[in-house]
């Protein structure tokens, strides 16, 4: 059983001297920074990764190893799509914290500068599409049934089904 078992884990004040408030940053690229600098070591950046919560009372973003916690800003989203594994008519998304979950299709979401988004977590969070898997998705789009206007959204299809994909809002 860790400390953040506990029911108190989250409200307990912190070690004395220390505050909960951190310079820690996530970029809108997946790069994590502390006191202005990038975060050089990839042990690091991938445990920080993976401890990314949001906190139980007031939803702020925080990172939590299970023994400690503190908050930290994210300047975009606070995961990253690194690749897409695609699996006959469906696909799979593979997350900056190490995980692998399918691909929420009806949540997918066209951000700023054309950037790709999709709610991950069972829909806690949101994603934030790299270059690379961004380009990945190409299998999956549709053309647009003839008729509709070219504004249109683009389609993807997953599963048999074809889902919009909306403006982020």
């Amino acid at each position: 059983m860790k400390p953040a078992d506990h029911p108190e884990f989250f409200r307990l004040p912190p070690p004395p001297g220390r505050s909960r408030e951190s310079s820690i940053r996530l970029d809108e690229n997946g790069r994590f920074w502390h006191e202005g600098e990038p975060v050089a070591h990839p042990g690091m950046a991938k445990a920080f990764a993976s401890w990314i919560a949001r906190h139980p009372d007031d939803g702020r973003f925080i990172l939590s190893n299970g023994y400690d916690w503190s908050y930290f800003t994210v300047d975009d989203a606070p995961f990253f799509v690194q690749s897409l594994r695609l699996e006959g008519s469906g696909a799979s998304v593979l997350l900056s914290d190490g995980s692998e979950e399918p691909l929420e299709a009806d949540s997918l979401e066209i951000g700023a500068r054309d950037a790709l988004y999709v709610r991950v977590k069972g829909g806690a969070f949101q994603a934030r599409f790299t270059p690379a898997a961004q380009s990945a998705i190409g299998p999956l789009l549709v053309d647009s049934p003839s008729g509709e206007s070219p504004t249109a959204p683009p389609r993807i299809r997953v599963n048999g089904r074809e889902y919009p994909v909306k403006n982020r809002e």
